[in-house]
């Protein structure tokens, strides 16, 4: 958090990382696995477009994908809890609908659905959360866009609030580099939906960088 100040490096003494490998499998079809630092999770998960937007004699005005993801909680937990192996899994479903207005402005909307095995740390809610994801994109310049994202929680847990993150992307060829703010810690989908704890009304709010860089295996 930005708020703990210089004695902790404005949060980066407590610099949380996800280093993930995607794979395209066909054309409309990816596969892809993570670990993440913030409770030492491991994720998977796999995502299929169904509608790609076009122009044309066989107009589409939209672009859909389905997306289901798993996460496996690693971190130990106080034994007194009685923790299973099975109360350890997350499980997410959505449905990414977006367009691309123009060269410059996108938007998407994800109806998401989350299911918690078992809730451990949290109480409120239940074992099944729902959420609408607004996501908007805006190139500024070749290489730079604005990006906005903000999620709705229909339940939360108590002591829960809904992230909004701001980033910038730079593209540098093959490279895109992100800067971003957020009052997220979690990057998975349960942990950054539903389980953020800070408050950018309190100054409880991170910042952090994403690299993507893109390998072409084979041929294109």
């Amino acid at each position: 958090p930005l708020n703990l100040g210089f004695y902790d490096m404005f949060g980066l003494d407590f610099a949380s990382m996800r280093m993930g490998f995607d794979f395209g499998i066909a054309k409309d079809l990816m596969v892809g696995i993570g670990r993440t630092t913030f409770n030492k999770e491991y994720d998977g998960f796999v995502k299929y477009r169904l509608l790609h937007q076009s122009t044309g004699l066989k107009e589409i005005p939209l672009s859909v994908a389905i997306l289901g993801s798993v996460a496996y909680k690693n971190i130990d937990m106080d034994p007194a809890l009685k923790v299973t192996t099975g109360d350890r899994f997350f499980y997410t479903a959505q449905v990414l609908i977006a367009r691309k207005f123009n060269a410059h402005t996108s938007i998407q909307l994800s109806p998401t659905w989350t299911h918690y095995n078992r809730i451990v740390y949290f109480t409120g809610g239940s074992t099944d959360m729902f959420s609408l994801g607004f996501l908007a994109r805006q190139k500024v310049s070749k290489r730079i866009s604005i990006n906005a994202e903000y999620f709705w929680q229909a339940n939360r847990f108590n002591g829960t609030y809904d992230p909004l993150s701001v980033g910038v992307d730079i593209q540098t060829g093959g490279h895109v580099f992100q800067l971003h703010f957020t009052n997220s810690t979690g990057m998975n989908e349960h942990t950054f939906i539903h389980e953020t704890t800070g408050s950018w009304g309190n100054g409880d709010v991170r910042w952090g960088f994403n690299i993507s860089r893109i390998f072409n295996i084979g041929r294109k």
